[in-house]
């Protein structure tokens, strides 16, 4: 009894794929690619945009900054 009791509800669960037609099936799936699309271009333009900002940043820094941030022993130079 109880193995038949799990085919049957093996059996009688339907997936959402099951339920919704070919071509509606297919326009949601192209939807999920279109919005992951979106999302790895907007994440690209942050990046792009991130990296942008350093450089400009870095290429703005003064003598003073740069100075400070040498890990270089001027003393040896002298």
């Amino acid at each position: 009894m109880k193995k038949n009791k799990k085919n049957i509800k093996c059996e009688d669960k339907l997936t959402l794929k099951d339920q919704l037609e070919g071509e509606v099936f297919s326009k949601l799936k192209s939807m999920k690619n279109q919005l992951v699309e979106a999302e790895q271009k907007i994440k690209e333009d942050a990046a792009i945009k991130a990296r942008e900002e350093k450089r400009m940043k870095e290429k703005n820094k003064s003598f003073a900054e740069l100075f400070e941030e040498s890990n270089q022993n001027w003393r040896n130079f002298k």
